[in-house]
């Protein structure tokens, strides 16, 4: 919940800037650490402990939001299918570049709406539908399914990978260099050295 809420802006710009890092976002439609708070993906209408009346929100939606944040990785997997979402992971560790694991984790102390059988009745998988994970369009028609159906389908797989787009990494002048922490130490005498040219 917290990576769409307060870490919004920091995961779109890591999506948009293809910083080689992975993010797994346990999705369970609640802030359940805070006793089953709304939270920016609980669906419209439900009751929580913050919504007594129900949500008045729309959720957000994180797979189209990712693709059109520039992401290079997007996917979303099930946590009731163990299996097919170790799958998902190893597929995401070896993209180069920004990678999204949204997971479907139902909250079964709190979220008595969002179940295991409630998603079982509703996900499949899109390496079962030929989906083409390079196609961008194809892959934004996919992320947009479960609204358009009112959650009735929910698609899980790989919705997009695209290889081509350099990671961060490998296009930034300083980063190709190889991490900072193997490089050579800065001698104090340099450091002086440096500070009294910049002054």
């Amino acid at each position: 919940g917290g990576i769409y809420g307060e870490g919004l802006n920091h995961l779109i710009n890591a999506a948009r800037r293809n910083i080689g890092v992975k993010v797994i976002a346990v999705n369970n439609g609640l802030f359940s650490l805070t006793t089953g708070q709304v939270a920016p993906t609980t669906l419209k209408g439900v009751k929580t402990k913050t919504t007594p009346l129900g949500n008045l929100d729309l959720p957000i939606a994180p797979i189209p939001l990712m693709l059109s944040s520039g992401a290079t990785f997007v996917a979303r997997g099930f946590a009731g299918d163990i299996e097919h979402l170790s799958y998902i992971f190893k597929e995401a560790f070896k993209h180069r570049g920004f990678a999204l694991v949204d997971v479907l984790s139902p909250c079964v102390t709190f979220n008595k709406i969002q179940t295991y059988d409630w998603y079982r009745q509703r996900v499949y998988k899109l390496e079962e539908k030929n989906h083409d994970k390079k196609d961008f369009n194809k892959a934004l028609e996919k992320a947009f399914e479960d609204i358009k159906t009112n959650y009735e389908k929910m698609p899980i797989g790989i919705f997009y990978q695209n290889e081509d787009e350099e990671a961060l990494e490998e296009k930034d002048i300083v980063l190709k260099k190889g991490p900072l922490v193997k490089r050579k130490k800065v001698s104090k005498e340099e450091l002086k050295k440096f500070v009294e040219e910049s002054i």
